[in-house]
C-alpha cells in the first residue's frame, strides 16, 4: 500500500495538518494539505499546505521567506489529521502568522473576551510586498 493511501482524506480530498515547532512545542498553525501537498512536503522536507482561499498549492514562506523546515511528520491514531514538528525559518525568532507573529494561536480566551497575548515580531507590511 502507498504510505499515502493511510491518511484519510477527507470528501475534498484534504487532511487538518497541525505545524509544531521542534525546540519549544509551540503549535505555530493549523492548515490543510492535499495528496500533492504531502508529497511535496516529504520531498523537499519544507511545508507545503493547500490553500482553501487561493485553491492552489502553497509552499509556506513563498511570499514572507518564513519556512518551516519539516524535521517529523506524525499521522494521528485515526490517521485523518497530520503533525509536523518543525522549525520556523526567516526571522529570528520565527514568525509563522501573517500577522507578523510566532505563532496563528496568539489570542487567549480570559474574562469572557479574547485577549492578544503574543506581541507582533514583524510589521506584516514590511514581510508582504
Amino acid at each position: 500500500m502507498d504510505w499515502l493511501d493511510t491518511v484519510k482524506w477527507d470528501r475534498d480530498g484534504l487532511v487538518p495538518v497541525i505545524a509544531q515547532e521542534l525546540g519549544s512545542g509551540d503549535v505555530l498553525m493549523f492548515a490543510y494539505m492535499n495528496r500533492q501537498a504531502l508529497t511535496e512536503t516529504a520531498a523537499r522536507g519544507q511545508a507545503v499546505y493547500w490553500s482553501r482561499s487561493r485553491q492552489r498549492l502553497w509552499h509556506k514562506g513563498e511570499e514572507s521567506g518564513h519556512v518551516q523546515q519539516v524535521h517529523e511528520m506524525r499521522l494521528d491514531c485515526d490517521a485523518d489529521v497530520l503533525l509536523l514538528k518543525v522549525t520556523q525559518r526567516g526571522h529570528e525568532p520565527g514568525i509563522a502568522c501573517h500577522t507578523g507573529r510566532h505563532s496563528c494561536f496568539f489570542r487567549r480566551h480570559e474574562g469572557g473576551e479574547w485577549l492578544t497575548v503574543e506581541p507582533v515580531l514583524k510589521d506584516p507590511e514590511t514581510i508582504y510586498k
